[in-house]
């Protein structure tokens, strides 16, 4: 009304003189004369405080019109005079009682209840906070403030002890599929504070990699074979995707902390990529036997998933085409077409390069199955011609592979029997008039044979045909002259070599297929005067028997041989690199050094190893020190020179 009245004033007078305007003046003299009253400053500021307390202890209150009117008209003030009233009557107060509080009750409630109790609890105070700002139209500034100190004193100063906290924290949650939505709320609180989110990554991978680690440490004692390992890693994989999906709600960096996880625990040693290529081997051998089309996608693809966790992928390729070959030799595939898309995955995720070999082999197979139906055929024409055939020919089935695509067993040939030689001399004459200037080496070790056995008396004879190995059919020929033979006489006679002489003698002499008897006592063999006889007694309910071979560990055992291991990688535990793969990574280093500096013609040290590591990550990823050794053979070739300056500089030498 008095604004009114000397409206004119303020307009005229006021602004000509550059006074302060009738409004802005009656703020001056209400601030000095009744705010700063010693009965009403302190007093009004008390009351503020003691109203916000009573209404964070649960009280109800009508009075937040009254304070929402006495705070406006404080920011009145300070608008009106630039001055600082509203921050030190009210906001300075009101922030540090704040801090206070909720120091206190934060501690106090955390002590006595659960984390999840707990993180309720701070988003409910999160929300009335909200609420109470809203409702007192506080400025941005003191806004700010709060929610820096509510965010600091409910989340920030707790955070770690809400992620290790004993039986209820993050690290516990973890643990439980069906904690989810608790994960996922202490989540969303955590989110508020940034700096805070990596306790709860840190958590997620210290939980991944203990429990990764607990895998290894089962396959290490035996208590799982690889293809539980492998299902053990895609459960874990399954089951923390989840936890991440939903808690985490699918956050970048959670994910690439997850995915850091599994190929810490899982690149340690080769362990992983040989236990991969068994779980292959069983999947493609039996386990999609009677699954549906999708099913088998889905089996195959989870072998790619822990695929794309394993760095050393040359190493999953080594066991893998062993695995492979056997699978083809034996023809034990239960699909060709799985086969085939699972090399296609490989390919996909790799490139050409990497499954080449693969496909070599399968088009080895394809080749040789044409070669044995024209062998067959030339056969059946040479005894048209040639009436007085050999009634004892042996009939063989001849896969031709080519070197550089199978694995190189290098196996010395055992002694055959008769007949079996003059028909790989038959084939080799076929085949080497077909295709001259080629060379024919048999692998003996790797054959397999049906050989017809008669047991039991003249009057009581039963016959069988008995599936073998090459080296089985090799040992059992000898006892069409012999009834007993020592182990020292059959392997003078066959030329096999002694580790695979003892399996093979071990699998005919077990309990189920005992064609042979031994005469030592035990699963072992005792040692060269350890005889074995043939055994007429021997009855089977099929005509038609499958010796299996017992497995090559057990054979190590029994004998106490320390190189058995390094004989045999792929049915050991395969911490170590096999030799093989190890010579052949040299060559890749050196070839792709070669191949930089011959397009870069000169290449620092750190720039030459970073485009090295490169180059061949989609393989393996080999160490700075591995690259360094391979520059200096290149050296010392005069491949490359060092500059005579700078002696990290290479330069190529044409």
């Amino acid at each position: 009304m008095v604004r009114d009245i000397l409206m004119y004033m303020d307009r005229t007078y006021v602004t000509q003189s550059h006074e302060k305007s009738t409004f802005i003046q009656g703020l001056h003299l209400y601030r000095i004369i009744v705010w700063e009253h010693q009965h009403v400053q302190h007093r009004v500021s008390e009351l503020l405080l003691q109203a916000i307390a009573d209404e964070r202890a649960g009280e109800l209150t009508d009075d937040r019109d009254i304070l929402k009117k006495v705070l406006s008209m404080l920011l009145q003030i300070d608008a009106a005079e630039n001055s600082n009233v509203y921050e030190r009557d009210f906001a300075d107060n009101f922030l540090g009682s704040t801090q206070e509080f909720y120091q206190m009750e934060s501690s106090e409630y955390l002590a006595e209840n659960s984390a999840s109790d707990y993180v309720d609890k701070a988003k409910r105070r999160l929300e009335e906070e909200k609420f109470r700002v809203l409702a007192l139209a506080l400025p941005p500034t003191t806004v700010d403030d709060l929610q820096e100190i509510l965010h600091t004193e409910l989340i920030q100063r707790h955070a770690k002890t809400l992620v290790s906290m004993e039986n209820s924290g993050f690290a516990v949650l973890l643990k439980d599929e069906t904690k989810v939505n608790a994960m996922r709320d202490m989540y969303d609180l955590f989110a508020k504070v940034p700096a805070s989110m990596d306790d709860l990554r840190n958590a997620l991978c210290a939980t991944v990699k203990n429990d990764g680690r607990a895998l290894i440490a089962d396959q290490e004692r035996g208590a799982s074979d690889p293809p539980t390992f492998v299902k053990g890693v895609l459960k874990m994989n399954e089951r923390y995707n989840l936890i991440v999906n939903e808690a985490f709600r699918g956050e970048a960096r959670a994910k690439k902390r997850l995915k850091e996880s599994f190929e810490n625990f899982l690149n340690a040693d080769t362990r992983a990529a040989s236990c991969l290529a068994v779980y292959a081997d069983d999947l493609l051998r039996s386990g999609i036997k009677g699954v549906t089309e999708e099913e088998v996608i889905r089996l195959l693809n989870s072998v790619i998933l822990v695929f794309r966790f394993i760095s050393d992928k040359d190493v999953f390729e080594s066991f893998y085409k062993q695995h492979l070959a056997k699978r083809l030799l034996s023809g034990r595939s239960v699909s060709d077409e799985a086969e085939k898309q699972m090399v296609s995955l490989l390919k996909a995720e790799c490139g050409y390069q990497f499954t080449s070999k693969l496909e070599g082999m399968f088009n080895d197979m394809r080749i040789s199955r044409d070669t044995r139906d024209a062998y067959k055929t030339h056969k059946r024409e040479r005894s048209m011609e040639e009436r007085n055939s050999n009634k004892n020919a042996v009939d063989i089935d001849v896969d031709v592979l080519t070197t550089g695509y199978w694995p190189n067993v290098k196996v010395p040939l055992c002694t055959l029997p008769q007949p079996i030689q003059d028909a790989i001399d038959n084939f080799s004459d076929f085949y080497l008039k077909k295709h001259t200037g080629r060379k024919l080496s048999w692998q003996t070790s790797t054959g397999i044979g049906e050989i017809k056995a008669i047991f039991g008396t003249n009057d009581n004879s039963r016959v069988y045909t008995l599936c073998v190995s090459t080296y089985q059919m090799c040992i059992l020929m000898l006892f069409n002259e012999n009834t007993k033979l020592t182990l020292g006489q059959i392997a003078s006679e066959t030329n096999i070599p002694d580790l695979e002489l003892r399996r093979h003698l071990i699998s005919l002499c077990t309990p189920k297929h005992r064609v042979l008897r031994k005469g030592s006592k035990g699963k072992g063999i005792s040692g060269d005067d350890d005889t074995f006889t043939f055994n007429p007694e021997y009855k089977s309910n099929a005509r038609r028997v499958k010796i299996p071979l017992v497995s090559i560990r057990d054979v190590s055992k029994n004998k106490k041989l320390a190189g058995a291991k390094a004989a045999n990688p792929s049915a050991s535990g395969n911490e170590v690199l096999p030799l093989q793969l190890e010579e052949e990574r040299r060559h890749l280093v050196e070839a792709a050094t070669v191949r930089i500096m011959k397009a870069r013609k000169q290449l620092h040290h750190n720039d030459l190893i970073a485009e090295v590591t490169k180059q061949l990550q989609v393989r393996f990823v080999p160490t700075p020190q591995f690259i360094k050794k391979r520059i200096e053979g290149l050296i010392e070739r005069e491949y490359l020179e060092r500059d005579e300056q700078d002696h990290r500089l290479y330069m190529y030498v044409a």
